[in-house]
């Protein structure tokens, strides 16, 4: 494979090339954005600042923007259908909808199985099914920061209802096969949620292939505004029990849709991802749907392949400072089931004591619980003060690694 073309791509984010600005290794919690990006939701706001349904060129305009929209994430996700997706604020509030909607469904499958290793929002918003009479099961974390299909199948039953897991941990960077918790789960009659919020910047996405039942992800994460999307399977979603105005259809996406979303934000998405589309090759205005999503499958296979050396860089490296210790995976042969998160500690030094010291040096990075308290509780650590996290994606380059782990050997020695 070509070596990536890191500083090329580089030149694409307006952040990075800013006079004195900071080393971005914060990205897990929301990456940069490029100009392709800036320039969509600039054109958005100049000529279609307008609501969608009207008669008008300006508004027609925008419900292109949104039909567009869906195509392209459709693509992204290799979905069936681009009505399966649906478009709103972020992750989290979809996964509210969902579970707001399956807890009038329970019936006799009252059991959700979610998973110590996940973000709390795909936890906490299955708990509070517990109101509705759901019985909760826990897919537990091993020590080496990896989920097992085998302890899901011990938990799965004729009662189980839904798993809910991620795709990629956003605290450890463990990277999950979530297709064969998928395989597992459906062997059980149940269904599959997956938040793929972490997994989406590194790697193909491919609903078909998962198998899974619903999917959601957020826009920020992946070079694009602030905004989140739903996929589902479309008879799954047709089915679900939503709120909705009385004039919406009953039907997908529309019924998932509550209220008016960021149109300008759904511009930003569509760049982003044909921006990532461009890694993979060059553009025909013809060319078919099968034709995007293989240009796209290449890009984000090129940005697998190069993060992975950015992440055996970085592994390699804070494993070699002394008192460091890194959590999860840390075998540089098992690179590829982690992403290029990493979350470890510098011996007794305090989390925000080496954030702290990163940040006057301009390096952003971030400490604390990473939204994943009960994780932290499992490696043994308070979730108050937590661990550091270094979190990459592919505008970093290996220049950035060097002197971020020069700077953690001078704050471990002082």
């Amino acid at each position: 494979m070509a070596e990536f073309p890191v500083e090329s791509v580089r030149r694409m984010f307006p952040a990075l090339s800013r006079s004195g600005s900071s080393m971005f290794f914060d990205n897990a919690a929301g990456a940069q954005i490029p100009q392709k990006v800036l320039d969509a939701i600039n054109d958005h706001l100049l000529r279609r600042n307008v609501q969608r349904g009207g008669r008008y060129r300006e508004s027609q305009e925008v419900d292109a923007t949104i039909d567009r929209a869906r195509r392209t994430v459709a693509v992204f996700l290799n979905a069936a259908d681009p009505n399966e997706i649906a478009f709103g604020m972020n992750a989290t509030s979809f996964i509210r909808v969902i579970s707001l909607a399956l807890g009038q469904t329970l019936a006799d499958r009252r059991e959700i199985v979610v998973t110590d290793l996940d973000h709390e929002a795909n936890i906490a918003t299955w708990l509070v099914l517990e109101r509705e009479g759901a019985l909760i099961r826990w897919w537990k974390v091993r020590d080496d920061g990896q989920l097992y299909v085998e302890d899901l199948e011990e938990l799965l039953s004729s009662k189980t209802r839904l798993v809910a897991c991620t795709a990629a941990s956003n605290a450890l960077g463990t990277i999950v096969d979530v297709a064969a918790a998928a395989k597992s789960a459906h062997a059980a009659g149940a269904e599959v949620f997956l938040d793929a919020v972490q997994y989406a910047p590194h790697g193909p996405i491919d609903v078909q292939a998962w198998k899974c039942d619903y999917l959601v992800c957020s826009g920020y994460k992946i070079f694009a505004p602030h905004m989140g999307f739903l996929w589902g399977r479309h008879t799954a979603l047709d089915n679900l029990p939503t709120f909705r105005e009385e004039f919406i259809p009953n039907t997908p996406p529309l019924k998932i849709e509550a209220g008016t979303f960021v149109y300008e934000n759904v511009a930003g998405m569509t760049a982003a991802i044909e921006y990532l589309s461009e890694l993979g090759g060059p553009v025909r205005e013809d060319e078919s749907t099968t034709s995007r999503r293989e240009r796209l499958v290449r890009a984000m296979q090129k940005i697998q392949e190069y993060e992975s050396k950015l992440s055996g860089a970085l592994l390699s490296g804070i494993a070699s400072i002394k008192g460091a210790v890194v959590y999860g995976v840390r075998d540089p042969k098992a690179i590829r089931q982690r992403g290029p998160t990493l979350c470890f500690n510098l011996g007794g030094i305090p989390p925000a004591t080496v954030t702290t010291k990163l940040a006057a040096r301009r390096i952003a990075v971030r400490d604390g619980h990473m939204y994943s308290p009960r994780l932290m509780k499992r490696l043994g650590l308070s979730p108050d003060s937590g661990a550091v996290r270094a979190s990459l994606v592919h505008y970093n380059n290996h220049e950035e690694v060097g002197q971020f782990l020069t700077a953690l050997e001078e704050i471990a020695c002082d």
